[in-house]
């Protein structure tokens, strides 16, 4: 079920200089799932006119939260807001599907936004590879040691408890002989990069970042190639198998 409704701003932190962490008051009444998504509109704006689709990261009774970057207009404006109100609609989106035991979960950067609310949905149970450019992006690090069975992380600089290099090279070292299903979100070129490494009989489920303007597949502004033809990423995602994409 997903609706509109107006929501007060309960905190809106700065992780980093470009990332940060909104906490939205949420009614107790609508059920979300991880790997779905809601649609954040600025209230009494004409500029920017339409409302950006943020992925939940967390959500917890009577709170939603969403962990975003600083990357245009609308959320540059949104990162100066502090107690104001905002308009939520949502959730929308097919939801990651639920594990039956242990799985993988692969994060590139702000990515680990959409994979957060599964790792801590289901306990010790993700075996988590997670990649950011330096040392200073790691967010969340001891959650993430809480929640996940096993946490990688890589960096493009190696320190004591990372490694040096990308997310997928870190995988295939550490984690490609896992016979588990895959769970990921992060840039395209990642994405790519997994398609080609994954094994075809292994699921791996993937969150798709596109521009969305409706939500609700009128629009048809966030199609993505699948060998079914056109989908909406809105509608009939964000998350996909992988081995269906045209990538």
């Amino acid at each position: 079920m997903n609706k509109l409704f107006k929501s007060k701003i309960i905190s809106n932190e700065a992780l980093t200089e470009e990332i940060y962490l909104l906490s939205l008051e949420f009614p107790e009444s609508i059920e979300t799932k991880p790997g779905q998504f809601c649609i954040l509109r600025l209230n009494e704006r004409l500029d920017p006119l339409l409302g950006r689709p943020f992925s939940i990261f967390d959500h917890v009774p009577g709170e939603i939260k969403f962990l975003y970057r600083v990357k245009g207009k609308g959320t540059k404006i949104l990162s100066q807001l502090k107690k104001d109100q905002l308009t939520i609609i949502g959730p929308f989106g097919k939801w990651y599907p639920f594990p039956q035991g242990d799985f993988i979960v692969i994060a590139g950067g702000i990515g680990l936004a959409s994979v957060y609310y599964l790792i801590k949905k289901f306990p010790k149970k993700a075996h988590l590879f997670y990649g950011v450019r330096n040392e200073n992006e790691i967010l969340f690090y001891e959650e993430l040691k809480e929640f996940a069975k096993h946490v990688y992380i890589s960096t493009e600089k190696e320190t004591s408890y990372t490694y040096r290099g990308v997310v997928t090279e870190l995988f295939k070292e550490k984690g490609k002989n896992l016979s588990l299903p895959i769970y990921a979100c992060g840039p395209m070129v990642m994405i790519k990069e997994l398609k080609k490494i994954v094994n075809e009989a292994q699921p791996c489920y993937v969150a798709t970042e596109e521009r969305m303007a409706c939500g609700v597949g009128a629009c048809l502004g966030c199609v993505i190639a699948t060998k079914q033809g056109f989908k909406r990423v809105c509608t009939d995602g964000p998350v996909f198998e992988i081995k269906e994409l045209l990538l």
